[in-house]
């Protein structure tokens, strides 16, 4: 994938889970730490792609790839979790599908970066 590709989809999954943070918000006694980790996690994959743009060398653009890979192993718990509430359910399944594209890219990614 063309690394302005790779950021614009990071940008975009991020919003994501904005939009998902402010259409939960109302029920913050129910999801709010789990919606407060999720933000964390969600918005961290796509801060640390942008970290490894700056990297000084491949070692340490594999170690910030590797972070985001670990933000979104991270946000797919939270979104998996959440999903079991009734009250989501299937909402987050293309979220859920998204994270799990991430999962592999980066994996894929710092794979390659490390060999």
């Amino acid at each position: 994938m063309p690394q302005r590709d790779f950021r614009s989809r990071a940008l975009a999954f991020a919003t994501e889970i904005l939009a998902l943070n402010r259409r939960l918000w109302g029920q913050k006694e129910r999801f709010g730490g789990v919606l407060n980790q999720l933000v964390r996690a969600g918005t961290g994959i796509g801060a640390n792609i942008e970290e490894a743009q700056v990297a000084n060398s491949r070692r340490e653009m594999a170690a910030k790839y590797a972070i985001a890979l670990r933000e979104a192993r991270e946000t797919l718990y939270w979104l998996e979790l959440m999903s079991s509430d009734p009250m989501v359910g299937q909402s987050l399944a293309p979220l859920i599908k998204e994270a799990n594209e991430w999962v592999a890219m980066l994996t894929a990614t710092v794979k390659k970066l490390r060999s």
